[in-house]
């Protein structure tokens, strides 16, 4: 049986692009999470006013792929050291957080920020925020699979490409 679990980390057209290539992912869909506002737009969460945080909700088989492998690449995918930002994408909307829909998921998380620590992976203290799913807003369709679809745009030929093929290298054997 399927599971789900929502997370941000920066942008969520590369955190997209990257599980949608992951073996055991069913599906990978950018929204909003973690705000006030009722079905904010792109622009709304962008202006950082409404408190929501840019997200991928992934869909997928555990038989296939474990819920710690999901987060060991998600940790992996982005600085969760840089507090309110990634890179030069600044403001609350690109914060890191695991919103686990288990208290699983939400162990798992604990686990492996303590051990990232423990083993100094990060310069820095992790700031990923753990909380319990909230309401997940589906961004608008131009969102869907955006890096495939837009790969002239320049934030993703800048950002996203060099990022991607990193974790490409690095979880070679965990992609489709």
């Amino acid at each position: 049986m399927a599971q789900e679990i929502t997370l941000a980390g920066g942008c969520f057209w590369c955190i997209e692009a990257a599980y949608l290539s992951v073996k055991g992912i069913i599906s990978a869909q950018s929204g909003y999470s973690g705000g006030e506002t009722q079905n904010p737009s792109y622009k709304e969460v962008c202006s950082g006013n409404t408190g929501h945080a840019e997200v991928v909700k992934l869909s997928y088989d555990p038989t296939i792929i474990s819920t710690r492998e999901i987060l060991e690449i998600f940790f992996a995918l982005h600085d969760p050291t840089q507090l309110n930002r990634q890179g030069n994408d600044v403001g609350t909307q690109y914060r890191s957080a695991v919103f686990y829909h288990n208290d699983e998921q939400r162990v798992l998380a604990e686990q492996i920020i303590t051990e990232i620590t423990e083993d100094e992976i990060w310069q820095g203290d992790v700031v990923t925020q753990i909380e319990a799913a909230q309401t997940f807003y589906p961004a608008e369709q131009e969102h869907k699979d955006y890096f495939n679809n837009n790969p002239e745009n320049q934030y993703c030929q800048m950002v996203v490409s060099p990022k991607l093929a990193k974790f490409k290298k690095t979880f070679a054997s965990k992609l489709k």
